[in-house]
């Protein structure tokens, strides 16, 4: 299967490397590109690809705003994320907008592919150690949710695994500590994901915070 791709970034050098790169790549299609987020929004609509690699900083509309509105239209796109980690200002609003991904514009390029690839099949490209940084200095930060996310209908063995999630933990690490199978822990993965109605792991993690499972860490570990 392929996979569709749309190249949202206002650097032509950067379009043009992947576009080459992937010109070689059997499984990946380049099917739009956009050199601003609203143009990245119309693209979305009309082509409906499977994965959109999206700037943050453009001209008209940046990527941020472009990945809410797209997540918020309810498209079966993911985004994944061209950014730096010294910009935790701009990792944060992409987590709220719905990003499922995060890419370092350093990267090389055939790692930028291989993200696509992950990002397409449904996972959340962030490392766990990135993950608790990262989360946990959102969830620190003053803006709240909008509301608290109810936690009902969700089961205490559920409660213990989307716990763990917010920390951060891989599927093979849930399983370890709860000493159960892996297929397991991936299923109630899956049970929390439909339950919470969230676009996928990244948004659970936030989900966690919201329902003060997991707190920021108030020393130098994000354990």
């Amino acid at each position: 299967m392929t996979v569709r791709v749309v190249l949202a970034d206002d650097q032509p050098l950067i379009r043009a490397g992947l576009r080459v790169l992937v010109a070689d790549t059997p499984d990946l299609e380049i099917v739009g590109e956009a050199g601003t987020g609203a143009e990245a929004v119309r693209l979305v609509e009309d082509v409906e690809p499977d994965v959109v690699v999206m700037d943050i900083r453009m001209p008209d509309m940046d990527g941020i705003e472009a990945t809410r509105r797209i997540t918020a239209a309810r498209v079966t796109a993911r985004v994944l994320m061209l950014t730096t980690f010294d910009d935790d200002e701009y990792v944060y609003g992409s987590l709220r907008a719905g990003a499922s991904g995060f890419l370092v514009k350093d990267m090389a390029l055939e790692e930028i592919l291989a993200a696509i690839r992950v990002v397409a099949g449904g996972e959340a490209l962030i490392a766990p150690r990135v993950t608790r940084r990262l989360i946990a200095e959102f969830a620190a930060r003053p803006e709240p949710a909008s509301a608290p996310r109810p936690a009902d209908g969700i089961t205490e063995r559920e409660r213990e695994v989307l716990t763990l999630v917010g920390r951060g933990r891989t599927n093979h690490e849930i399983a370890a500590e709860l000493f159960i199978s892996v297929a397991t822990a991936k299923a109630h993965v899956a049970r929390l994901l439909a339950k919470l109605d969230a676009r996928d792991r990244v948004q659970l993690v936030i989900f966690a915070y919201e329902m003060g499972l997991v707190r920021p860490p108030t020393g130098g570990s994000t354990t």
